[in-house]
């Protein structure tokens, strides 16, 4: 961390050399001194006993897309309190103030360091909205710092960083929602309630995708960060390369410094669904083929990709994974969703809701609400320390299906994962 002499300096227990703090794995950043070495498990256990009428305030971090939807929706819930927002950029702070106080709330404080929303003893819980490269990281110290968190998908961005955060969610007793909101949609719920009830029969295969049109993002040069952005902060941990506006803003999820392509964009969503579904755990064998087969730009990962994942271990189920970011033609003439193939039947589901094929009950399902329900269901867990509808746990097993499929791809060659591999990946069953 660069001082600036001009500026009040900040306490020496706050201090800490920028290679030191960024440069260290997300697994380890929790016991990094960065602010909030003074909270103990004391005052992470302070919110611990909540009334339901109990007011949450809430920090967001990252407003940007998601991010200010996700602080519009919170203000929408009458026992929260979005109280700060914060970016590394300053543009991004009058739409998300705007998406609060459009609905009839105070305008929330804003702060470009993360660090010192974590330090405000005010805030109970952070949303992380941030690109996926600092999803572990910040999770991992907010958790330090007694909050509880709502994570954006995936958890997280690289396989190994997965051990980390449930320890740190586990040693403070922290609430953690990733925000994979089909779990707590009710006619997602009652699809799998379907499939798994028998009336499909044996259903062994699934296939989940996303197929649609993208722009190409075209070619770019490097060039000077703007004046209003902290770009220094927004690199975290991953290598330090020259500001381009091509990496930035939204397309920093088609590099592999800060995201995982589409796989980890939508797959995450999709891939969760199916795991669910099937009921399995981690696949034995991963392949994937695909490539770059439209789009002559900037991008690193692929706008064509094929995934098998065989779950051998979970009598020998499948999940194929397609997406094309260059086509109208969808899946089941869905743009995205799950196909789940039984003896009896094919049940579809999407974010419209769900439908059985080929099969003797005519069944389906309409869309119900995902986002702010589930939202609802991180509030009410902080209050009342229940599991939330999808865990950590939950969350990086289905980041980590995405992790393993870019790594086949990458390597371009079968992975094969044993039983001990699985084991070192930290994750538990759905």
């Amino acid at each position: 961390m660069d001082i600036d002499p001009s500026k009040p300096q900040e306490p020496l227990h706050r201090a800490v050399n920028r290679r030191q703090f960024l440069g260290r794995s997300a697994q380890r950043a929790a016991g990094v001194a960065v602010g909030v070495v003074g909270l103990n498990a004391a005052a992470a256990a302070s919110s611990s006993g909540r009334s339901a009428n109990d007011r949450l305030n809430v920090g967001v971090i990252g407003v940007r897309n998601h991010g200010k939807l996700l602080a519009g929706e919170l203000a929408r819930l009458n026992d929260v309190d979005v109280k700060t927002l914060c970016d590394i950029d300053e543009t991004q702070f009058a739409p998300a103030i705007h998406a609060v106080t459009d609905e009839g709330r105070q305008a929330p404080a804003t702060e470009r360091d993360f660090r010192r929303l974590l330090d405000d003893p005010s805030i109970d819980a952070v949303v992380i909205a941030t690109p996926d490269h600092w999803h572990a990281a910040m999770m991992n110290l907010a958790c330090q710092a007694g909050k509880d968190v709502y994570v954006e998908s995936p958890a997280t961005h690289r396989v190994a960083e997965g051990a980390g955060m449930i320890e740190a969610a586990d040693r403070t007793n922290r609430i953690v929602q990733v925000g994979l909101q089909q779990r707590s949609g009710t006619h997602f719920r009652s699809a799998v309630d379907f499939i798994q009830s028998g009336r499909l029969g044996n259903v062994r295969l699934a296939k989940a995708w996303i197929v649609h049109r993208r722009k190409s993002i075209g070619h770019k040069p490097d060039c000077d960060a703007p004046v209003n952005v902290d770009y220094q902060q927004w690199l975290g941990s991953a290598p330090s390369r020259p500001f381009n506006p091509n990496r930035f803003h939204f397309n920093w999820r088609w590099y592999w410094d800060y995201g995982g392509g589409e796989l980890s964009h939508w797959g995450v969503h999709m891939l969760d669904v199916a795991r669910w579904g099937l009921a399995v755990d981690m696949p034995t064998r991963i392949s994937a083929v695909g490539g770059k087969y439209a789009f002559d730009d900037d991008q690193q990962t692929p706008d064509s990709l094929s995934v098998q994942y065989s779950f051998q271990n979970d009598r020998d189920k499948t999940i194929l994974w397609e997406h094309r970011l260059w086509s109208s033609h969808g899946v089941e003439g869905r743009s995205s969703g799950v196909a789940f193939h039984g003896e009896r039947g094919t049940l579809v589901v999407d974010r419209g809701g769900w439908k059985v094929y080929d099969h003797s009950e005519n069944v389906t399902a309409d869309a119900s609400d995902l986002q702010v329900a589930h939202l609802r269901n991180f509030v009410d867990c902080v209050k009342s320390r229940q599991s939330p509808a999808a865990t950590l746990q939950i969350g990086i097993a289905a980041s980590t299906l995405c992790h393993l499929g870019n790594i086949a791809y990458r390597r371009g060659r079968e992975i094969r994962l044993d039983a001990e591999h699985i084991s070192d990946i930290g994750l538990t069953t759905i």
